[in-house]
C-alpha cells in the first residue's frame, strides 16, 4: 500500500511539473516592441528590470554607444553565447530575445532598443510568469550591460 501511494505521488508530481513547463513555454510574451520610441512599463511584480521605467526599484542605466552597428554586433554576438538564448524579433534598432531557464524553463522576454538620438540601448527584461525572479532578469542585464561595455 505504501508503494502504492509514493507512485501515484511521483505520477502526480511528474504530471504537474510537465504542465508547468508546457504552460510556462506557451504563456504570452511580455514583449511589446517600441511604442513612441518606449519599449513598456514593468508590471507591479518584481520580476522585470528596465532603462525607462517609472520604478525606482526596477530601473537600470541603459548602456552606451557611439556606432550602432558595431553595438548590435556586440550584442547580438554577447547574447548568443548565453544560455537558453533565442533571437525572436531583430530589425536595424530593436532586438527581441527570450532566455529559458534549464531546469524548470522558465521564460524570460529581453527587449532592446537603439536609440540613436541619445546613443543608448534601451532594454526591459521581464519574466514571463511567477511573481518574484530572485533577481534574476537584473543580474543578466548587469552581465549583458558589462560585456558591452568591456567589448566597445
Amino acid at each position: 500500500m505504501k508503494k502504492k501511494i509514493i507512485l501515484i505521488t511521483f505520477i502526480i508530481i511528474v504530471l504537474l511539473y510537465t504542465a508547468f513547463i508546457v504552460y510556462n513555454q506557451y504563456s504570452d510574451s511580455t514583449a511589446s516592441g517600441v511604442i513612441d520610441g518606449k519599449l513598456a512599463e514593468c508590471p507591479d511584480s518584481p520580476n522585470c528590470v528596465s532603462t525607462k521605467t517609472m520604478d525606482g526599484s526596477k530601473i537600470m542605466e541603459p548602456i552606451p554607444y557611439t556606432n550602432s552597428t558595431e553595438a548590435f554586433e556586440i550584442l547580438v554576438k554577447v547574447i548568443n553565447e548565453m544560455p537558453g538564448t533565442k533571437i525572436i524579433n531583430q530589425d536595424s534598432n530593436y532586438l527581441h530575445v527570450t532566455f529559458t531557464s534549464r531546469v524548470f524553463r522558465f521564460v524570460d522576454d529581453v527587449e532592446f532598443y537603439f536609440d540613436e538620438q541619445e546613443k543608448f540601448i534601451h532594454f526591459r527584461s521581464a519574466s514571463r510568469t511567477g511573481y518574484s525572479d530572485l533577481g534574476v532578469n537584473q543580474e543578466r542585464m548587469d552581465k549583458i550591460t558589462n560585456r558591452m561595455i568591456n567589448e566597445m
